[in-house]
């Protein structure tokens, strides 16, 4: 493991987190649960039919196994469904059958305080995973969107805080205007300090360092910057700054004279999702970074999607990822 998922292992064990899986069919859903068992990682709640579960070999002793179809509190929970979404127009017939998909459930079960998160989509889209989470249990206080990042963990690299940095967002706001990109700031910044417990110095990205190209795009960096430092002037937050300004002191002082950002900054905020997207599978790929995300933010309680092509190695990060935003938001 990279020193950052040592750093949130150890973390999670500090306070376990009952994190609800509702992929329990999935055999590297298991694969990891197993494992998060095994090392004291957290508290499981695993959703799916309880005797291919159980058939998988896998030992989950200490989870706690749902079944869906025959969940004993079902209905109260569809009680619940149906009186939250039933000014959207939800019948209690609706919410009753909500609840027996495992999303849903899963979901409900967060915002009963059953569970304290929930971590899925190795079989679902993102749509399907966030659909009820924001449907259910909304927008953060304070947040005005959900975005995700990514935590970038680079090997030999003193960069950022000793080769680690915050991508955002880097999955799911595909073009956002300038309020959005503060938002999406700030957000980060909260996280990454909810994570790591260092300071935070937020870097807006563009392809201009102060003012040295004006167009529409770099503008629009420019005023969320300001947008930025209005919603949080207790974090250190500055652009428009390249990518070498950003992160590399030499060329932050050369470009950005006086920024306290450019040259130290670990939380990188992209213009639009495709520099995001782009970016973070570059480092990935050429310098053999260690990626984990993405992790949602903005949403009332830790709910993270998973890439469908994730692997046992990948669950476990992101439940460990996910118990810390959990201990976060009840400290």
């Amino acid at each position: 493991m990279s020193r950052f998922l040592d750093r949130m292992v150890a973390q999670a064990r500090t306070g376990k987190q009952t994190i609800v899986l509702p992929e329990g069919e999935d055999p590297r859903t298991l694969e990891a649960a197993e494992r998060i068992l095994a090392d004291g990682v957290a508290n499981l709640i695993i959703l799916g039919d309880a005797a291919t579960i159980e058939a998988s070999g896998r030992d989950l002793g200490s989870a706690t196994l749902v079944d869906p179809a025959t969940y004993r509190d079902k209905g109260e929970l569809a009680r619940q469904l149906f009186e939250l979404r039933k000014a959207k127009g939800m019948t209690p017939e609706q919410a009753a059958e909500k609840v027996e998909d495992p999303l849903y459930l899963g979901v409900m079960m967060v915002k009963a305080g059953i569970a304290d998160g929930m971590v899925a989509g190795a079989c679902h889209s993102t749509g399907d995973v966030l659909r009820p989470s924001l449907q259910i249990l909304k927008t953060a206080p304070g947040a005005k969107l959900v975005s995700s990042f990514f935590i970038m963990s680079v090997p030999d690299c003193e960069l950022g805080s000793d080769g680690t940095f915050l991508f955002s967002d880097c999955g799911l706001e595909v073009q956002p205007d300038a309020e959005g990109l503060a938002n999406i700031a700030v957000s980060s910044a909260r996280s990454w300090e909810a994570l790591m417990g260092v300071e935070p110095v937020v870097a807006l990205l563009s392809h201009s360092t102060y003012g040295s190209a004006k167009n529409d795009d770099s503008a629009k960096v420019v005023e969320a910057v300001s947008m930025a430092k209005e919603l949080a002037p207790d974090v250190k937050i500055d652009g428009e700054l390249q990518l070498d300004a950003a992160i590399v002191e030499a060329v932050g002082s050369s470009k950005a004279p006086g920024s306290p950002v450019a040259g130290k900054a670990n939380c990188l905020i992209f213009p639009d999702l495709d520099a995001g997207n782009i970016g973070y599978k570059l480092v990935q790929r050429l310098a053999r970074a260690e990626a984990y995300g993405p992790i949602t933010q903005g949403i009332a309680a830790p709910v993270n999607d998973l890439s469908r092509g994730c692997s046992a190695s990948d669950i476990y990060g992101v439940v460990a990822i996910t118990c810390v935003q959990c201990q976060s938001r009840s400290a």
